[in-house]
């Protein structure tokens, strides 16, 4: 089966097919193993990030680059005429005048769906709100299958802030291509929202919610971490109560799974101590590496340059 993204936005992972999800990993393997650093040699990518960002911007801006094409952009909002009132939809419309591709971050969720509407040129969501993630999603996907040697029928927690969370949003409704058992660990004000439940119901994934990680560290293939959004929260108080609620130290290592490997979208802020960056389990620098080769993927797809 031949998947062709060219000019397609990438808004909200459930809008990419099990086939299409495959489609972009087997592309990110191909570039992580024979760099094309012509690929996109004449093309502009817009790079819009209302929100900061460290890991998905500089991602995609090296991806682009490394890829041969040319970046323009901001990282802060202020310096742009949003200051004097710009609506997001024009801005958009015409910074679309001017690039091939808009990589956007936003703090409003539907602000990319928003964007999308007001130009022809592809939208990439670099995180909307907290909505969606989907290129995180991608990379997590990508790491996940390069370090387990598969996708399918793993058990997987995701541990933190999974109200909050768009990063574990958009992975369990992913992970529902790939026949997971689930294990959602935090506390109860900050559980996977009901929609997401059902949606797994629907699908009849197997899924459980917990509120100490020592509950399933020993269950699961994968410990994918969160940080608490203190960001979101809107009473400050609540989030120093619960802000150090999950803490995961080398000690709890000790009697796991040997291929367990612990992702982490990163930043992290105390909830993975660095004692456990050296041992075997820790993947989380290498899922980070991994952003850029699905970046690349991406790129080179909705531009038009792979197709699979």
């Amino acid at each position: 089966m031949t998947v062709n993204l060219t000019g397609k936005d990438i808004i909200s992972i459930q809008e990419l097919s099990r086939e299409e999800i495959l489609a972009v990993l087997e592309n990110a393997r191909s570039l992580k193993n024979t760099p094309q650093p012509k690929l996109l040699e004449n093309y502009v990518m817009g790079s819009c990030f209302y929100e900061p960002s460290t890991r998905t911007r500089l991602s995609f801006e090296t991806a682009m680059q490394r890829l041969g094409g040319r970046v323009v952009g901001f990282a802060d909002p202020t310096v742009t005429s949003t200051k004097k009132g710009e609506t997001l939809y024009d801005s958009t419309r015409i910074i679309g005048q001017y690039v091939d591709v808009i990589v956007m971050r936003h703090p409003l969720e539907g602000s990319a769906r928003r964007a999308s509407e007001a130009t022809e040129k592809p939208i990439l969501n670099g995180g909307d709100g907290t909505n969606q993630h989907p290129t995180q999603t991608l990379l997590d996907l990508f790491t996940i299958d390069e370090c387990q040697n598969k996708l399918e029928d793993l058990d997987i927690a995701l541990v933190g802030d999974l109200k909050y969370g768009r990063t574990t949003h958009s992975l369990a409704q992913a992970l529902i291509h790939f026949n997971s058992h689930l294990y959602f660990v935090a506390p109860d004000s900050l559980q996977m929202p009901n929609y997401i439940c059902e949606e797994l119901k629907a699908k009849n994934i197997k899924f459980s919610l917990h509120e100490k990680i020592d509950d399933v560290i020993d269950k699961v293939d994968i410990l994918y971490m969160t940080r608490i959004q203190g960001e979101r929260f809107a009473d400050q108080i609540e989030y120093q109560k619960i802000k150090n609620i999950f803490v995961l130290n080398a000690k709890m290592l000790e009697n796991v799974r040997p291929n367990l490997n612990i992702l982490h979208p990163l930043p992290r802020v105390g909830e993975i101590t660095t004692d456990v960056d050296t041992t075997k389990h820790a993947y989380y620098f290498e899922q980070a590496e991994n952003g850029l080769y699905v970046r690349q993927a991406l790129l080179a797809m909705v531009l038009g340059k792979l197709n699979k």
